[in-house]
């Protein structure tokens, strides 16, 4: 892949000037607006959820035509002074990639060679052609054995994956991510980086927005959007430098500048810093024991790892106090259909003789690799498909007959892991308002719902506006608030914190800490080690099986580090730092219900032995 010709030296890859851009709503999406990309420019876009991120990119791309203002996209004019050139449009679009936030809007074929093939057939590619880049493609994002399946099959993840092979087929000298990550696993993230790691050394100009903070690091340059204007621009240790502002604007600063903070706050002599390679000099000497070496640490030993057998055991031991919300027993499900399968033929199990119990009042994070069957145990906890074999009881009732199915979608509620789906009422409020109606309450109680399910959430007074020119993560919460306003005795929720920026994972952390204080039993699939650190229990699937489940102090431990990493995931980045410094001589205690899993717990024991006098020891 090469740069577009069409770029003349010297020129911007993409030049706004006083761009706005208004909804029908009256939401400023985009208020004077001023961008250059250089050729070959990696640049990187932050804000929270609303402040226009998701339009910036659509311009960009090619998608929106601004209301005011001069655009230019690969040395084409398309827009002056206000006045869109269509011919010029047109041309431009040959030459610009998007990966939309969810893949679903970007697949349109059955077959997943077929997709990746769509965009090069409509730029009249040669066809001998076509299937080289096809092949190039899903080999870079590790999709080749799924090229017979049906993208509609597959997992969000996956499905994310095709979709950013699909845009690479084209060939785009500019090409737009819009929050890539946001549904894979952490070993699909690092792949998506490491593609566009390769991208930037080919010289193709990338814009990306995203909500993780670490994946800044890699962009040449970093601006920050606040209500459609342009807060913050630089490089990211410049952007980052400005803490102050971003907590402000709902954002956070990356895991080595909190822990520095924290650290300092704390009276641990350390800089404040992003960089965390530094930090962890920083602690080491401030925080380590003089003369230790590798296997002479005076902490206590990891302890030995835990058999699947034990782990299923602590986990059903914890669900003996009263009666399990879920409990589900030997179950497997299989997707039937030749285009579900690696390769084609046969039926894809999706889960296998998998055996769990949730207590009541509990939160429960289910976590693996995309495709291990998370989301398909969502679907049968809350009845919305019977399980093949086994059985699943919620609350009592047995998921396998129709019409006790029934009864278990009034007590259980369901955010999918695509929000957009469950919104389709004309406002917000009327959206919110759908499901206590259809509970036949009336209007002063719905009124009453509604509005705290709206505040609970942080919509108050967007109650007018249409859920579809919400945000990707407002759109979240707005399936949230509808599902709320219902008063579910559970709740499941898949991907819960996807598209949220820091300021809406904290606010959605708090509201189900408030749900469960009252008695509420929270079920999470998430991809966020950090939050299942901070759950009752955690269930890890790995190729539809139940790998292992018990407290996050019993699954997240360094004897388990190597298995999860091959699963795809990770240790939470506090366990994970903890890990690092006590191979450069800090002595932090990794035993059961010691290990640190926040941020929290990391600074505290850090403080704890940067506040020892060790003298000459």
């Amino acid at each position: 892949m090469q740069p577009s010709a069409t770029i003349a030296r010297g020129d911007a890859a993409v030049s706004l000037s006083h761009v706005s851009l208004h909804f029908e709503t009256d939401v400023q999406a985009l208020v004077d607006v001023s961008l250059e990309v250089a050729p070959g420019e990696r640049l990187c876009v932050l804000g929270p959820n609303g402040s226009g991120k998701s339009t910036l990119a659509s311009v960009i791309c090619g998608l929106l035509a601004p209301d005011a203002g001069s655009v230019t996209l690969v040395g084409e004019p398309v827009m002056r002074e206000g006045k869109v050139d269509f011919a010029a449009y047109r041309r431009a679009r040959r030459e610009l990639g998007l990966v939309f936030q969810n893949p679903d809007d970007q697949l349109v074929t059955t077959v997943v060679e077929e997709d990746v093939a769509f965009g090069p057939e409509n730029l009249g590619v040669d066809p001998a052609q076509i299937g080289e880049r096809v092949r190039r493609e899903l080999h870079r994002v590790a999709m080749q054995d799924y090229a017979k399946a049906d993208p509609t099959r597959l997992s969000g993840g996956q499905k994310q994956r095709v979709a950013i092979a699909g845009a690479l087929a084209m060939e785009p000298s500019v090409i737009v991510f819009d929050e890539p990550g946001a549904l894979l696993d952490v070993r699909g993230r690092r792949s998506i980086m490491r593609v566009m790691d390769a991208l930037a050394r080919d010289g193709i100009t990338q814009v990306h927005v995203t909500h993780f903070m670490e994946e800044a690091f890699a962009a040449d340059r970093v601006i920050v959007l606040d209500r459609g204007r342009i807060a913050l621009s630089g490089t990211p240790d410049e952007v980052f430098s400005h803490e102050r502002e971003l907590r402000a604007l709902g954002l956070e600063p990356p895991f080595a500048a909190r822990l520095s903070e924290l650290l300092r706050t704390r009276g641990v002599d350390v800089p404040w810093t992003c960089d965390a390679d530094a930090l962890r000099a920083s602690i080491a000497s401030a925080c380590a024991t003089p003369h230790a070496h590798a296997g002479e640490r005076d902490a206590a030993p990891a302890p030995a790892a835990l058999t699947q057998s034990q782990t299923q055991a602590s986990a059903q031991a914890q669900a003996t106090v009263g009666d399990p919300a879920v409990s589900v027993e030997g179950v497997s499900f299989s997707y039937a259909g030749s285009s579900a399968t690696r390769g084609g033929a046969g039926a894809r199990g999706a889960l296998d003789d998998v055996s769990l119990s949730v207590p009541s009042g509990s939160l429960t994070s289910i976590v693996g690799q995309t495709g291990s069957g998370k989301s398909t145990l969502a679907r049968l906890m809350c009845a919305l498909d019977a399980p093949d074999a086994g059985r699943i009881v919620v609350g009592g009732v047995d998921t396998r007959p129709r019409k006790a199915r029934r009864l278990v979608h009034q007590r259980i509620g369901y955010v999918m892991q695509h929000p957009e789906r469950q919104l389709f009422a004309e406002t917000v409020w009327q959206d919110v308002c759908y499901g206590p109606r259809n509970l036949g309450l009336d209007d002063a109680e719905v009124t009453r719902r509604a509005s705290r399910a709206l505040e609970l959430v942080g919509l108050s007074g967007r109650e007018k506006v249409s859920p579809f020119e919400l945000s990707g993560g407002q759109q979240r919460l707005c399936a949230i608030a509808g599902i709320l306003a219902m008063r579910p005795q559970a709740l499941v929720l898949d991907e819960p914190t996807a598209g949220l920026d820091p300021r809406g994972r904290a606010e959605l952390r708090r509201i189900l800490s408030d749900l469960r204080a009252h008695g509420v039993t929270i079920i999470q699939v998430t991809h966020s080690m950090e939050d299942a650190a901070r759950s009752d229990q955690v269930v890890v699937l790995n190729n539809a099986r139940l790998l292992m489940a018990g407290t996050p102090q019993e699954v997240f431990t360094p004897a388990h580090a190597g298995l999860l990493r091959e699963c795809g995931l990770g240790l939470p980045a506090p366990l994970a730092w903890a890990m690092a410094l006590r191979e450069r001589g800090v002595p932090l205690d990794l035993s059961h219900d010691s290990a640190p899993l926040t941020t929290e717990a990391l600074a505290d024991a850090l403080a704890a032995l940067g506040g020892h006098d060790r003298g000459g020891d």
